[in-house]
C-alpha cells in the first residue's frame, strides 16, 4: 500500500537492551569517574596524613634527650607520651561529629597546620609544663585531621574499594610516622633542640596545597544527618564497642613499644640514632602492614583476618623487645611486629564506618581516637612499672594485651561485618 511504513528488518522487534542491562551500563559509566575522583581525594589526604603523622613521630626518639635536659623520670617521660596520645585521640569522636555536621574540608586543612606548628616547639620548650602545653595543642591538631581525613579517604558508604582507599590513608600516616623519628633526630643533630622550630614550615606549605586540591564541602540534599552523640554512645554497646576494644588493645601495645623502645636502647648504652632506627624499622613495618590490611579487608573474611593478625602480633612484639636491642634479629621482629599491628587498622576503620554509615567520621573517631586514648592511658601504668622493674621487663609484661583483640573478634555480633558489602558468602 502506498504510504505504508517500511517493514522493520527485524520483523517488528526493536533492538533494545533489557532495562536492567541498560541501567547497569549507565551506572558503570557514571561510577567510573566517581571512583577516579574518590581515589584522587584518597591519595591527597593520604599524603597529608603522612606529613601530619611525621610530626607525631618527633617525640619518642627525643624522649631520652628531653629526660636529660629537664631531669625527668621514666614515669614523667611516659606522661609526656600519654599527653600527646590523649590530646591526639580523646577529642576525635566529637571533632568527627562536628566535621560530619558542618563539613570536613576545614578540619583536614587546619589540623596538620596546628600539629606541625606546635610539635615543632617541643625542642625549645623550657619546662615540663611548657612541653605538656605544646604537646596538647599539637595533639589537638592531629585530632582535628584524623576522623574527617579517614572518612574522606575511605568513603566506606560507596562499598567496593573502601578497604584499599583506607589502606592508602593508613599507609600515608604510617610512612610519615616512620620518617618522623629520623627527621627529628637529624634536625636536632643539625640545629639542636632549640632549632627544631624550622620543622613547622612544611605544615604551612601543606595547608596551602590542601586548600587548592581538596573539593569544597557541597550541600548534601536528602542525606542522613550524623547521629547525635548519645546515639553513638549507645552503639558502643553493640558491634561498635567490640571494634573499639580491638583497636584499644592493639593501640596499647603499640604505644608501649614506641615509648619504651628508645628508653630500653638508651639504658643498654645504645645511641639516640639507634633508638630512632628501631622505631623507624617498626614504623616502616606499619606502613607495609597498612597496605596489606586494607587490600585483604576487601578480599577475605575480616574476622579471621583480625584474629590472625592479633594472635601473631603477640610473639612478634615480645621478641622485638626481648632480643638485644639494635641487633638484626630484634630489628627483623620489630619490622614484623609493626606490620602485623598496623594491618589491623584498615579493616577496623572500614567496619566502624559501615556500622555508622551516616556518621563515618564519628565511627572513625571512636575506633581510632577514643580507642587510641584508652590504649594510651595504659602507658602510664607501664611507665610506673618501668621505674620499679625496668623498662624492658615492663614492656614485655604489657605485650600479651594484644591477645584480647583476638578474643573480641570471636564475638558472634561481628559476623554481619565479616565480609565486604556485596561479597558473596561462601557456601
Amino acid at each position: 500500500m502506498d504510504g505504508a511504513a517500511p517493514e522493520p528488518v527485524d520483523g517488528g522487534r526493536r533492538a533494545e537492551l533489557p532495562a536492567a542491562d541498560a541501567a547497569g551500563i549507565v551506572e558503570r559509566a557514571s561510577s567510573a569517574p566517581a571512583r577516579r575522583s574518590a581515589m584522587a581525594v584518597a591519595l591527597a589526604v593520604a599524603a597529608a596524613h603522612g606529613i601530619n603523622d611525621a610530626y607525631a613521630g618527633f617525640l619518642p626518639p627525643l624522649l631520652p634527650r628531653i629526660m636529660g635536659k629537664l631531669g625527668l623520670s621514666i614515669t614523667l617521660a611516659a606522661t609526656l607520651a600519654v599527653t600527646l596520645s590523649l590530646a591526639a585521640s580523646l577529642a576525635q569522636p566529637f571533632l568527627g561529629w562536628l566535621s560530619d555536621a558542618y563539613g570536613r574540608r576545614a578540619f583536614v586543612v587546619l589540623g596538620p597546620l596546628l600539629s606541625g606548628v606546635f610539635m615543632s616547639l617541643i625542642g625549645p620548650a623550657p619546662s615540663f609544663a611548657a612541653l605538656v602545653l605544646v604537646l596538647t595543642l599539637g595533639g589537638l591538631g592531629s585530632a582535628m585531621f584524623h576522623p574527617p581525613g579517614a572518612s574522606m579517604a575511605a568513603r566506606a558508604s560507596e562499598g567496593r574499594g573502601s578497604g584499599l582507599r583506607a589502606s592508602f590513608f593508613s599507609f600515608g600516616g604510617s610512612a610519615g610516622y616512620a620518617a618522623g623519628p629520623m627527621i627529628a633526630v637529624g634536625l636536632v643533630a643539625w640545629r639542636g633542640l632549640d632549632g627544631l622550630w624550622v620543622a613547622m614550615l612544611p605544615a604551612a606549605a601543606l595547608s596551602l596545597a590542601l586548600l587548592a586540591l581538596l573539593p569544597r564541602d557541597g550541600p548534601r540534599p536528602g542525606s542522613t544527618p550524623p547521629p547525635r552523640p548519645l546515639v553513638v554512645v549507645r552503639l558502643l554497646r553493640g558491634p561498635l564497642g567490640l571494634v573499639f576494644g580491638i583497636s584499644a588493645a592493639a593501640a596499647f601495645v603499640q604505644r608501649v613499644f614506641l615509648t619504651m623502645e628508645p628508653i630500653i636502647v638508651a639504658e643498654r648504652g645504645g645511641s639516640e640514632a639507634l633508638g630512632a632506627l628501631a622505631l623507624t624499622v617498626y614504623l616502616v613495618g606499619q606502613a607495609v602492614g597498612s597496605l596489606a590490611g586494607g587490600t585483604l579487608a576487601d578480599r577475605v573474611d575480616r574476622r579471621r583476618l583480625l584474629l590472625g593478625l592479633a594472635t601473631l602480633s603477640f610473639p612478634a612484639h615480645f621478641l622485638a623487645l626481648w632480643l638485644p636491642p639494635g641487633g638484626p634479629p630484634a630489628l627483623a621482629f620489630a619490622l614484623l611486629a609493626g606490620l602485623l599491628q598496623m594491618a589491623l587498622l584498615p579493616p577496623i576503620v572500614v567496619i566502624a564506618q559501615e556500622i555508622v554509615p551516616a556518621g563515618a567520621a564519628v565511627g572513625s573517631g571512636i575506633v581510632m581516637g577514643l580507642a587510641w586514648a584508652v590504649g594510651s592511658v595504659g602507658v602510664l601504668a607501664a611507665g610506673a612499672l618501668g621505674d620499679a622493674i625496668g623498662p624492658q621487663a615492663a614492656a614485655l609484661a604489657a605485650t600479651p594485651a594484644i591477645l584480647l583483640a583476638g578474643l573480641l573478634t570471636l564475638h558472634p555480633v561481628l559476623r554481619a561485618y565479616h565480609r565486604p558489602p556485596g561479597a558473596v558468602a561462601a557456601p
